[in-house]
């Protein structure tokens, strides 16, 4: 279609996007846009694909797209702020496959409620499959329907994580307005409405940007390593639309879409800053901190599957039988145990979150978080990390070893450090370490 404008104040496609794929090609993007129900496919910097099914920019020259596909030579694949656009080969209506479409659940809503929505489609044979459709192709993240009626919308506090209904109510419903009838009765004063989220929420997901002013506080995300550090900055980062940056630099990292990383942690353009330091210097940089901690004996085996194999790969089961391994526990579980006393020590304002207490209630600690951070918490940002809470940075398969890799003198040296931690812990005011950590 040739070269268009793309960027923060003009946006060419709309839709959902991937992120530095290093082996992009302009097939592999049309296809995903196609699967995700898009007309277009918009390649940018050669190595992102972006989708939507209008094109909302001007054009720009030829020249400006020069940029060849990582993955392919002789394929434009856009510039900088420039993307290639592509039609694709459209699927018939009914047929086109999605992905990114997560049901939001049964809500009841009023008819008030319902005038207000910026789409009303009344479609007589309506499916979720077409009600869905319709609302991808109108870029709207929200589809809410009740046969015959199909609304798209934007997300907002009706569709509250905590006012849905038994999805029994919308079975129901359905069955007392179960007609094939074209002149079906506009919606009733209440009614139940199945909801679904479109791929234009895993668009808007993914947006990120650097805080608008720099902050004069700097707050840390503290964690021993392996303790979930990178999950809790996906999280973070899902949650409030703001990078994260890094005491380090890891280039991993970036590449999975951490821009944060490069830059320098005392720039104050971050929500929050990772570092796993425990001295006391490094402890009062910061103004205040979440420490983030994690049951050591996980944490151990994490930070070693890490170790021997990067962020998502495992260890051997020669390398948990090798010298290396008890090494490495007699190193690093006192380190566990320091970098909480340290923080506990020498951290000023501290937050205090738990990897297990996170893993089990997500929405109510990540509300906590977002308070700490100072941030206004938007329902739609808490509906993107439920929806990819997991991201693309956890482990598949086995967390740990085919055999438990703790002898019972690595037990005896790693107890008491649980217990020193769940004392000091006590002694600031905060509630003491999980009661799955503790010996039995």
């Amino acid at each position: 279609m040739g070269c268009f404008l793309h960027n923060a104040s003009d946006r060419a496609l709309g839709g959902t996007m991937l992120y530095d794929l290093r082996k992009m090609t302009s097939s592999l993007c049309q296809d995903t846009c196609s699967e995700s129900g898009y007309q277009f496919a918009g390649l940018e910097f050669g190595a992102e694909c972006h989708c939507g099914n209008r094109i909302s920019s001007t054009r720009a020259p030829e020249e400006d797209c020069g940029l060849v596909c990582r993955g392919e030579r002789g394929s434009p694949c856009g510039g900088v702020g420039r993307l290639s656009i592509y039609k694709v080969e459209q699927q018939l209506p009914g047929h086109r496959k999605f992905r990114n479409v997560h049901h939001r659940g049964c809500f009841k809503l009023t008819k008030s409620a319902i005038v207000t929505f910026p789409i009303d489609s009344f479609q007589p044979n309506l499916t979720t499959q077409s009600c869905i459709e319709t609302c991808t192709d109108k870029e709207l993240p929200l589809a809410v329907f009740r046969k015959p009626h199909c609304f798209c919308t934007w997300t907002s506090s009706l569709f509250s994580l905590d006012q849905q209904s038994d999805k029994q109510q919308c079975v129901e419903d359905t069955g007392q307005n179960n007609t094939s009838n074209s002149t079906a009765p506009p919606p009733t004063e209440h009614a139940h409405y199945q909801v679904y989220h479109t791929p234009v929420l895993d668009s808007m997901c993914k947006e990120r940007m650097f805080l608008p002013q720099r902050s004069c506080s700097l707050v840390a995300l503290s964690s021993f390593p392996g303790a979930g550090n990178t999950w809790v900055r996906h999280l973070i980062e899902l949650v409030t639309g703001y990078y994260t940056g890094s005491f380090y630099f890891d280039g991993t990292l970036y590449n999975r879409g951490f821009k944060g990383e490069k830059d320098y942690w005392k720039s104050g353009r971050s929500i929050c800053v990772k570092t796993h330091e425990s001295g006391q210097k490094e402890i009062e940089m910061f103004d205040s901190a979440i420490l983030l901690i994690r049951n050591p004996y996980r944490s151990l085996v994490a930070e070693f599957n890490r170790k021997c194999a990067g962020h998502l790969g495992h260890a051997t089961d020669a390398q948990w039988k090798s010298n290396e391994w008890p090494e490495f526990v007699s190193s690093y579980a006192p380190w566990w145990a320091s970098h909480a006393l340290s923080w506990l020590k020498f951290g000023q304002r501290l937050l205090v979150v738990h990897y297990e207490e996170l893993q089990r209630a997500l929405l109510p600690q990540l509300r906590v978080i977002t308070a700490f951070l100072n941030v206004t918490m938007m329902e739609e940002r808490l509906l993107c990390a439920q929806s990819n809470q997991d991201g693309h940075f956890k482990r598949s398969g086995a967390p740990r070893p085919s055999f438990d890799p703790f002898t019972p003198d690595m037990r005896r040296m790693i107890d008491p450090f649980i217990h020193s931690v769940d004392r000091a812990l006590q002694s600031r005011n905060f509630s003491g370490l999980p009661q799955e950590y503790l010996p039995r």
